[in-house]
């Protein structure tokens, strides 16, 4: 069963609702009827939930448009109780992109916020006394709901502004200091100044927003990570996939039984397989397919029934960061390895990082 929700597909850019997202109408509503409120009330604040979340979509559009745009695809813009996601395939390395393809998002909600403004009743609000206009705006209602979208609007441009990298300020700041020092330089600045911020929203959020301090737990492992993922690439630059590439491997035949492969997963450490017949790659043999279809279909069922097709083959003279990045990139990281039409090893995850190793602790 599928995590999330499908809603349909835009310019070749999925869009789904993970199920966490579920949760904030409940959390909404458990609000709405501790303060008393009723199915009235409960209406409008549902409502707005969807009106807010579609301009998150719109501002997560912005960040995928403009990436195609710079020949970068979009896997999927996934909502999620805290905002939207959008999940491109690859981080743009120049700066002058990550810079518009950042900057894209919070321009969304600017746009907007104007169009809002023009059609929401303004001045009911502006130049009311505290009072009264902590009592017109005390809950979302038809009259207000609009004015409040607008607030909101102008919310996300001024939070996702914040220097806190990987938000769209924090990229907008690195890619402003990529200019000057380097991409590795850079990371390590923007990624040092979202962990801090992190750090702010995260003891702030104890005490006024369970959800800011949420959003400060992704900020600060996604700085992390992302820094971590700069400095593997530099350590890359310069290989080749043939300076990491596995070169003892077992090829199956599209005609072998699972058995065969069960067999050769007990006798190695061996766990996903390419599939070749005649030298040529058919697909790839990966462990958990195969687990799987033993459930249904028991040991006698061909490989070729369970192997996937659709998987990437790389060259062994391509750089290693392309292959690093390709590995990042899907859940099944497991990459037959060709020279000339030949098959001549594999690279996964795991021989990446034992590169790494070596390349960190010496000149490899």
């Amino acid at each position: 069963m599928s995590a999330s929700l499908q809603l349909g597909r835009y310019a070749g850019i999925k869009v789904q609702i993970h199920w966490t997202f579920w949760l904030l109408f409940l959390f909404v509503g458990v609000l709405v009827f501790a303060g008393d409120g009723g199915l009235t009330d409960l209406f409008w604040h549902f409502a707005f939930i969807f009106a807010l979340f579609f301009c998150v979509i719109l501002h997560e559009f912005g960040h995928a448009l403009t990436a195609k745009k710079y020949g970068i695809k979009t896997r999927s813009i996934t909502m999620l109780p805290i905002g939207g996601v959008a999940s491109l395939e690859e981080i743009p390395e120049n700066p002058i992109e990550e810079f518009f393809i950042a900057v894209a998002g919070p321009l969304v909600n600017v746009v907007l916020a104007i169009l809002l403004y023009f059609i929401a009743p303004v001045d009911q609000f502006i130049g009311q006394d505290p009072e009264t206009l902590e009592e017109q705006l005390a809950t979302i209602t038809a009259g207000n709901f609009l004015f409040y979208l607008l607030i909101m609007n102008v919310a996300l441009v001024l939070f996702n502004m914040l220097p806190a990298f990987p938000m769209d300020g924090g990229r907008i700041f690195r890619a402003l200091l990529s200019m000057r020092f380097g991409r590795i330089k850079a990371t390590q600045v923007a990624s040092g100044m979202g962990k801090l911020m992190a750090l702010i929203f995260f003891v702030f959020g104890l005490f006024y927003s369970v959800i800011l301090a949420v959003i400060a737990v992704f900020i600060y492992f996604g700085a992390h990570s992302e820094n971590i993922m700069i400095q593997q690439l530099s350590l890359l630059e310069g290989n080749t996939v043939r300076d990491a590439m596995i070169t003892e491997y077992s090829i199956l035949d599209p005609s072998a039984t699972l058995s065969a492969a069960i067999d050769r997963i007990l006798a190695s450490t061996e766990q996903n397989f390419i599939v070749a017949s005649n030298g040529e790659v058919q697909g790839v043999l990966f462990m958990e397919d195969l687990a799987t279809a033993l459930k249904s279909n028991g040991k006698g069922i061909k490989v070729s029934e369970v192997m996937d097709k659709d998987i990437t083959i790389l060259e062994a003279s391509d750089p290693l960061t392309q292959g690093y990045r390709q590995l990042h990139r899907g859940r099944k990281n497991f990459f037959p390895v060709i020279d000339n039409g030949q098959i001549v090893g594999v690279l996964d995850m795991n021989n990446i990082n034992e590169f790494l190793t070596f390349r960190a602790g010496q000149d490899y």
